[in-house]
């Protein structure tokens, strides 16, 4: 009786140390894995203005980006960034690509539609390899008739049409994390500095906003109804505090894609081994992106404000590559967590080749 309990004591310490060496093998791969030697397309990035270090940081990096034009409405009209856009990509073209935008501002004018499309002719034409549409569908714009204009409105149907025509596809940022139909209770909140910020888009501080589910109800009809349109949701869908949610979508949805945007502390706030799997279960859907960018003139700023703002990009971008390739213990936006250590296989998908493959780019 003593030999046996001997032997299954000395089993179970044979398979502890097999599981500490595997792990302890696994988290030098991914600790030691140089940034640079994975390629990366930032696929959500919103840098208006050029830099003098941009070039140098973004080789370190191994990086392309995307800027992401966003079409805003408010009192004086629609304020877009696409000429400075356009500007930037021509002037670095080696680093940026360009993804235009759409808004609802007009909907209800017959020729809405072929507006739009006249103008998006021109914006393909002049390189734009997505369009844009966001939250104003559904949270903000308005038709004649005084109601929201959700996304699956059958008068924009032409549009998606000429659309899935020309093989561009739609980066939607269609709704925000459920929190903004919460009260703002909890400064931990990954979203509790945007929606201080922000208060606009706190929805639950403006009732005559359409509920979560009705909005993201309509986004869903919407990709059903459009098959054949390639549809990256931005900010993980605005289901980004729930994986298990983005994975329905996965399965049901063949044509969408998901990029965690200014969503990595809702990813954080669950279970790492849960987002590691999910993360390896869709890795052909996910993309990285990170909503990063800048808002002034390189001559507005001081030479120290440049450098601290090369050094914040550089902590930012390096905190997103080390929660997605290695297992070292993190906190973003409050939020503590374990690096979920994707493999090289995994991560070479999610930072570059997927994104490649969808505007079909080298």
């Amino acid at each position: 009786m003593k030999n046996y309990i001997y032997l299954l004591v000395s089993l179970a310490f044979i398979v502890s140390c097999k599981e500490k060496w595997n792990n302890d093998d696994e988290k030098k791969e991914t600790v030691a894995l140089d940034k640079k030697s994975i390629k990366k397309i930032d696929v959500h990035a919103h840098y208006k203005y050029d830099r003098d270090y941009l070039q140098d940081f973004f080789e370190e990096w191994n990086m392309k980006g995307i800027l992401v034009d966003v079409a805003i409405e408010d009192s004086t009209g629609i304020r877009r960034s696409w000429n400075a856009y356009v500007d930037l990509a021509q002037a670095r073209p080696d680093l940026f690509w360009l993804c235009s935008s759409l808004i609802g501002v007009g909907l209800s004018e017959p020729d809405f539609a072929k507006r739009e499309i006249e103008r998006l002719t021109k914006e393909i034409e002049q390189g734009a390899k997505m369009v844009k549409v966001w939250k104003n569908f559904g949270m903000v714009t308005k038709d004649a008739n005084g109601a929201f204009i959700q996304i699956d409105d059958e008068r924009l149907q032409p549009i998606w049409d000429f659309l899935k025509e020309k093989g561009i596809p739609v980066m939607a940022h269609i709704g925000e994390p459920v929190q903004a139909w919460r009260p703002l209770d909890d400064p931990n909140n990954p979203h509790y500095g945007y929606y201080t910020q922000h208060p606009q888009y706190h929805a639950f501080q403006h009732p005559e906003i359409p509920s979560y589910e009705t909005i993201i109800s309509a986004r869903d009809n919407w990709i059903s109804k459009n098959p054949d349109l390639k549809i990256l949701c931005a900010h993980m869908g605005s289901m980004s505090h729930d994986v298990d949610m983005i994975a329905e979508r996965l399965d049901k949805f063949e044509n969408i894609y998901v990029e965690p945007a200014a969503r990595f502390g809702d990813l954080a706030g669950q279970d790492s081994k849960k987002v590691r799997t999910f993360f390896e279960k869709y890795q052909d859907r996910i993309m990285f992106g990170t909503d990063y960018g800048n808002g002034r003139s390189q001559d507005s700023l001081t030479d120290d404000e440049l450098q601290n703002e090369r050094n914040e990009l550089e902590k930012d971008y390096n905190e997103k590559w080390r929660y997605l390739s290695s297992t070292d213990s993190l906190e973003i936006r409050n939020q503590k967590t374990i690096g979920l250590g994707l493999s090289k296989a995994v991560l070479q998908k999610v930072y570059y080749q997927n994104m490649a493959n969808l505007l079909k780019v080298e």
